[in-house]
């Protein structure tokens, strides 16, 4: 369902350990804009009875059972977008802006 590359993975466990959230589920949510697209949140959260547990390798993701639909075949990549600036993405074949990566 949802795919955790390795760079991706490492950032995680990174701040979870600087955010003191070790042992924690990382919580990814995701919403549609007015425009159709997809706005993403994430976060180390506590599950809830109605959550979808995931496993991304040794990554713990917990999604809302709505956030799961938007989130079907999404992969987590954590990129240097310009010199200097990692960020997290989300390549979301669901989104009508994604943009498959040139191979």
């Amino acid at each position: 369902m949802i795919t955790v590359t390795d760079g991706a993975a490492a950032q995680i466990k990174l701040s979870a350990e600087q955010g003191k959230a070790e042992g924690m589920a990382l919580r990814i949510a995701a919403t549609r804009n007015d425009d159709n697209s997809i706005h993403y949140g994430m976060g180390f959260d506590d599950s809830k009875e109605e959550d979808i547990s995931i496993s991304a390798g040794d990554i713990e993701i917990i999604v809302s059972p709505a956030s799961a639909e938007l989130l079907k075949d999404t992969t987590i990549d954590f990129v240097e977008l310009e010199p200097g600036k990692f960020q997290f993405i989300f390549l979301n074949p669901n989104d009508p802006n994604y943009k498959p990566p040139a191979e």
